[in-house]
């Protein structure tokens, strides 16, 4: 089975504001620290969310197909090596306490 392979931007200015791209598919994801940033999830995108390093982490797809939605967990997990957290558990939603409430 052939893998995707990742390429990461990142903001210099907010260490917490990364985009995966796929450079194989058109796939791409925001990284979002949404302990400290507001998070807004747009109802036409997937969002799944993990804690690494103390952090709570949102994974928002931009733009997505319906293809490059099954390379999302993918990404993700490659992510999750890159910031040296490879054990990050993917959730379905998020675990906040009125996670519906935008911070």
């Amino acid at each position: 089975m052939d893998h995707n392979v990742y390429l990461l931007a990142t903001d210099p200015k907010n260490p917490c504001r990364d985009v995966i791209h796929s450079r194989d598919t058109g796939l791409k994801v925001n990284v979002f620290c949404i302990d400290k940033d507001r998070f807004d999830p747009n109802t036409n995108e997937i969002q799944l969310y993990g804690y690494a390093h103390g952090k709570l982490y949102a994974f928002e797809t931009i733009n997505v197909t319906p293809d490059d939605a099954l390379d999302v967990i993918d990404a993700i997990q490659w992510y999750a090596g890159y910031i040296d957290f490879p054990e990050m558990e993917i959730l379905p939603e998020d675990p906040r306490i009125g996670k519906n409430i935008a911070m």
